[in-house]
């Protein structure tokens, strides 16, 4: 069952039968230090996504097997990036990021946890040139797309996806979806403001309203047809996920070290854990790690 606050707000989105209107990002690459900061710091160990990248993450190690070449699309501070390359060290992965000053904290970062499976590089999702088709064993991005102009770029985006990707890859992408009430949005943004910089609050806010719908997501969605499967809540589209079958066979390894980071996230994030779980699940998102 979901936490009462979260009922509330899958009633209200129930109740709700318009759509409030995209709003893009003002900042489409995040280069701002004093953002970039905030973010980064929303992000850590004991930030307030903390619970997020978990939940990710763990649904991200379930699309991996050793030996594969990974991306993570807008791979930002690489707090994401960098869990899952720890917990899967026969992954060689690859961070792909728009905004330099992301890939500079990303780069510290990596280098400081000595991470020396992860490269980092400046790029467009919606245009992996770089890449040669069928190329990489899996693709992941999570709390990114909305960042992209338009649906014709999240298409791109998707296009791009199933060209690098070898058949039977990995997929796992991740993003908010626009939320119908205006007053569900403000929820989220401001849930934890009074522990959380400020300005990752009007981050989070203009992130909620940037979100595409879920009509966006499924058209997209279309170019991985076969491979990857869109999960979006019925009542309350506040995150969706498109993902591929699992192909790990390292549950035994892998939940261990898990369960140990949610064993000890504090009991509000613990929450907003199981909220996730139950969000997912009721859209028929399982993962077995977690």
């Amino acid at each position: 069952m979901p936490s009462l606050a979260i009922a509330r707000v899958m009633l209200r989105e129930l109740l709700t039968f318009s759509q409030v209107p995209r709003e893009p990002e003002p900042d489409l690459v995040m280069d701002d230090p004093d953002k970039v900061a905030a973010y980064t710091r929303a992000g850590r160990v004991d930030g307030v996504m903390a619970p997020v990248y978990l939940f990710h993450g763990a649904n991200i190690l379930e699309i991996l097997k050793p030996g594969d070449r990974a991306i993570d699309l807008a791979c930002g501070p690489a707090t994401q990036l960098g869990l899952v390359a720890e917990l899967a060290p026969e992954v060689s992965f690859t961070g792909i990021d728009l905004s330099d000053e992301m890939l500079g904290i990303a780069e510290r970062y990596i280098r400081d946890r000595g991470y020396d499976n992860v490269s980092l590089t400046t790029g467009d999702i919606s245009r992996l040139e770089f890449l040669e088709d069928h190329s990489v064993d899996a693709v992941f991005s999570t709390m990114a797309l909305h960042h992209l102009p338009d649906p014709a770029h999240l298409d791109a985006t998707f296009r791009e996806i199933h060209r690098v990707l070898k058949p039977g890859g990995g997929i796992y992408l991740a993003d908010f979806a626009r939320l119908r009430s205006p007053d569900s949005i403000r929820y989220f943004a401001y849930q934890y403001a009074d522990r959380q910089p400020e300005l990752f609050t009007l981050d989070y806010l203009y992130s909620l309203k940037a979100a595409f719908s879920v009509a966006d997501f499924r058209t997209a969605a279309a170019h991985l047809a076969g491979q990857a499967r869109l999960h979006a809540p019925r009542i309350m589209p506040f995150m969706l996920a498109v993902k591929s079958p699992p192909r790990t066979n390292e549950h035994a390894r892998l939940r261990p070290p898990l369960a140990a980071i949610a064993a000890a996230l504090p009991d509000n994030h613990k929450t907003d854990l199981k909220d996730l779980r139950t969000i997912f699940g009721l859209a028929g998102m399982k993962c077995g790690l977690l």
